[in-house]
């Protein structure tokens, strides 16, 4: 069995200790997958109040960030949005969010069409309001 660990220099730095992605034999399994931007405490979409609690948030913009982050991370393991086999979406505010996600989702997976799931938590590590994990079949 062949195990590689990726890491990511266009991605987001991860919240712990964890790689962007494994390769095993010809998967690849993306570690969860937020908003932020490399190099920035700062989430596109969100502000904050001064305690660090969510004040107000863009879900579609968030949306489109983790998804161009999920490519980041594909892109410099060698591979692309295609390589996408199951998506796992969480998201903070299912009644909310929901469909601003789902257009988004629509537009990004218009072609590779992947299995999905989308759960629906009660917060995540970060003052965010999506995470995606993903599995890619390479070759």
């Amino acid at each position: 069995m062949s195990i590689e660990k990726i890491e990511s220099k266009n991605a987001p730095e991860p919240v712990g200790l964890y790689p962007h992605a494994r390769r095993v034999d010809n998967l690849l399994f993306l570690s969860g997958v937020g908003p932020r931007e490399r190099g920035e405490n700062k989430i596109p979409g969100v502000i904050l109040d001064e305690n660090g609690k969510i004040e107000s948030y863009d879900i579609e913009v968030q949306c489109r960030s983790v998804f161009n982050n999920v490519k980041s991370i594909l892109n410099d393991a060698g591979y692309s949005w295609e390589n996408l086999v199951d998506v796992t979406v969480f998201l903070t505010n299912m009644k909310d969010d929901f469909e601003t996600y789902n257009r988004v989702y629509a537009e990004y997976f218009e072609d590779n069409q992947p299995c999905r799931t989308t759960v629906e938590i009660n917060c995540l590590p970060t003052p965010i309001a999506i995470e995606i994990k993903c599995i890619a079949i390479i070759d």
